[in-house]
């Protein structure tokens, strides 16, 4: 006889977690491991509640990806067991492939490559483990299985993870702005020549959630003060390895040593298994313990830069839609002083500047489509009575620019 296991989710209530491959994939280390990775980054420095982790976020969209299901089956579509097993695995393995702080070291730590292509590569290897249970799940996450909708349904514009982590972080965060209807959404899902579809009641859920995801990403994704701790983050790992590769001494955990010391591509995981199993043990409790020995480090960007962290004392940041008019080579000599800088490179790593993206809604043949009575898909955002949709699709940019608070411009 099958065992489930429950446990209680402050969002949704009572979970389910099946025994057999979904419970081996839970208790494997490489999952459990998420968590000790925040969901959020460093967002915690502007909305202190938001220190839910990955782990949380995993459990929350297999729950939600089992409701969809559920409701999808009762409609009349085919999903057998083994589809229904695979959709839980790839939902619970979407994110296994984040490093430190989410995306905020994304780039930094690895280079020529995302988390997306980090979690093939374990979904892979955990495929191996697993004797090849997880094959239809990597199938699904890549969109190579021959039912498209169960592929949306973990990777779309309306998909699993997004329904679970706007209603989640909004949930921490406390902003409620970012509250969806998640069971309506779910509710409205059906598939329509083998692509997923809302039926047409459920058009102003979908608007809601579409102004829900714009409202998050500029009040809380990216907030200027979070985008100024993200880039003090990325600046001051980017030191740790401009030291460690000129044979500096740069006290760490020896899984981060091994990404510090020299560059790794992303695609080498899929090789080196070494590597492989470094990467999937680091967390942000390596970056922290890293930074608590920083601070009483003799290179004074690499101290400054901790001790900032651990006194929340984040760049200052300017924010414009155009871009920013400041005179650096000032604000340069004015750094350099303050901080008895000789070397012109290490500016670099207390001024940063660059653009932010961000778009709610894109359509076209990835877009969300509404099933209307006479059995029609229309994208969402050509429907008659919907004006804002399309100016939801705007990709809205922001220019910034950040430097240590404690120099005035």
């Amino acid at each position: 006889m099958e065992k489930k296991k429950i446990i209680n989710d402050p969002v949704y209530g009572f979970i389910t977690i099946p025994d057999g491959l979904i419970y081996e994939i839970i208790s494997h280390p490489y999952f459990q491991r998420l968590r000790r990775i925040k969901q959020m980054g460093l967002n915690d420095f502007v909305y202190p509640g938001a220190l839910h982790t990955r782990f949380h976020h995993a459990l929350g969209s297999m729950h939600l990806m089992s409701v969809a299901l559920g409701n999808l089956r009762q409609k009349g579509h085919e999903i057998n067991n083994h589809e229904f097993e695979s959709m839980l695995s790839a939902i619970l393995l979407h994110d296994i492939g984040h490093g430190p702080f989410s995306h905020a070291l994304e780039s930094t730590l690895l280079l020529n490559g995302n988390h997306e292509q980090i979690t093939v590569i374990i979904m892979q290897y955990l495929n191996r483990i697993f004797n090849g249970r997880l094959q239809t799940a990597i199938e699904v996450f890549q969109n190579k299985y021959p039912k498209p909708f169960l592929h949306q349904l973990v990777s779309s514009q309306l998909d699993i993870d997004r329904l679970d982590y706007l209603q989640r972080d909004s949930f921490f965060t406390g902003v409620s702005e970012g509250t969806i209807g998640s069971d309506r959404i779910i509710n409205m899902l059906n598939v329509e020549d083998g692509q997923l579809v809302v039926e047409e009641k459920g058009i102003y859920s979908i608007e809601n959630f579409l102004n829900a995801r714009r409202l998050m990403y500029w009040q809380v994704y990216l907030h200027k003060t979070s985008v100024a701790a993200e880039k003090m983050m990325v600046s001051l790992i980017r030191r740790a390895q401009f030291l460690m590769q000129k044979n500096k001494e740069v006290p760490c955990t020896p899984n981060l040593e091994l990404f510090l010391r020299e560059p790794v591509e992303a695609q080498s995981l899929a090789t080196d298994l070494h590597l492989l199993d470094a990467y999937c043990q680091i967390d942000d409790y390596d970056i922290w313990s890293g930074i608590k020995a920083w601070q009483y480090h003799r290179d004074p960007v690499l101290s400054n830069i901790s001790k900032m962290f651990l006194t929340r004392d984040l760049f200052q940041i300017i924010l414009h839609l155009e871009p920013v008019e400041v005179n650096l080579e000032s604000l340069k000599e004015k750094i350099a002083a303050h901080f008895n800088l000789t070397s012109p490179e290490d500016l670099n790593f207390l001024i940063c500047q660059g653009v932010i993206t961000n778009a709610a809604y894109i359509s076209g043949n990835s877009g969300i489509s509404i099933l209307n009575k006479h059995g029609t898909m229309i994208d969402i955002a050509n429907a008659s009575d919907l004006p804002n949709i399309s100016a939801l699709g705007k990709i809205v940019k922001k220019y910034y620019l950040t430097w240590p608070k404690s120099v005035n411009l």
